[in-house]
């Protein structure tokens, strides 16, 4: 009876004709749309600055698959927070407010105390990014970066309760959630360093003090960045991704 069988197979077509199958025929294509991942949103373009001033390198849409980031890449977000043109009017502004109140007396008066003030201002910021951002990311397997949720993520409240409590809650490199280690032992680091060059202030009140000024500078910066696509789409009617997928 073996004898008998066919030594090619056969096929039918959707009209039932049969014809012979063809060994080298290509698979079958899968359409695009039952391809895994073809139909997860398209991650949401952010803007480079909060409303048009503030450093904003380090927003992600929180609604896409995740995908980690290199240690490379963390240090390029820290140094383009670190460097871009509006990180110097911000330190001319607090050396202003700091001549104003005399914070550390020792600087002194006048341009040169102003210089004095504007350096450790701008120095704060500085090594404060490229600990929380770049360093201890990197060193401790962090994601530094703020995963916007956009109107996803229920109501205003929530969201903005979201977007302070992730300077206690973090992803990781593997995508898990756990403390944020970065955002308060570099913070800590900045202010330990900061000791240097801050003579007047180096009690541990004083230490304690600026890291809480440091964290809650940080947390309002991500209810900004939360809330900024929103406020930009009310004053210029421009489309939200997240919003309206």
């Amino acid at each position: 009876m073996a004898a008998l069988l066919p030594l090619w197979a056969q096929s039918v077509d959707d009209a039932g004709t049969a014809k012979p199958a063809d060994s080298n025929a290509a698979p079958p294509v899968i359409p695009a749309q039952n391809a895994p991942g073809a139909n997860a949103p398209e991650p949401e373009k952010q803007d480079k600055r909060v409303f048009g001033v503030f450093p904003n390198y380090r927003t992600t849409d929180g609604n896409v698959p995740f995908q980690a980031i290199t240690a490379k890449e963390k240090i390029l977000i820290g140094l383009k927070d670190s460097f871009d043109w509006p990180v110097y009017p911000t330190a001319a502004a607090f050396a202003a407010l700091y001549q104003i109140e005399n914070q550390n007396p020792s600087f002194g008066q006048g341009m040169k105390g102003y210089a004095r003030r504007f350096g450790t201002a701008l120095g704060d910021q500085i090594i404060g990014n490229m600990m929380t951002e770049s360093f201890m990311p990197s060193l401790l397997h962090e994601d530094p970066r703020y995963f916007r949720v956009g109107k996803r993520g229920g109501t205003v409240l929530h969201r903005t309760g979201y977007a302070l409590s992730r300077i206690f809650v973090t992803r990781t490199d593997s995508g898990g959630r756990q403390f944020n280690f970065s955002e308060w032992l570099g913070n800590a680091s900045a202010v330990a360093i900061s000791n240097a060059y801050y003579p007047d202030t180096r009690t541990a009140s004083d230490n304690i003090e600026r890291l809480g000024i440091a964290c809650a500078t940080d947390a309002f910066s991500q209810v900004m960045k939360e809330f900024w696509p929103d406020v930009k789409h009310a004053l210029f009617h421009r489309h939200d991704p997240v919003t309206q997928p």
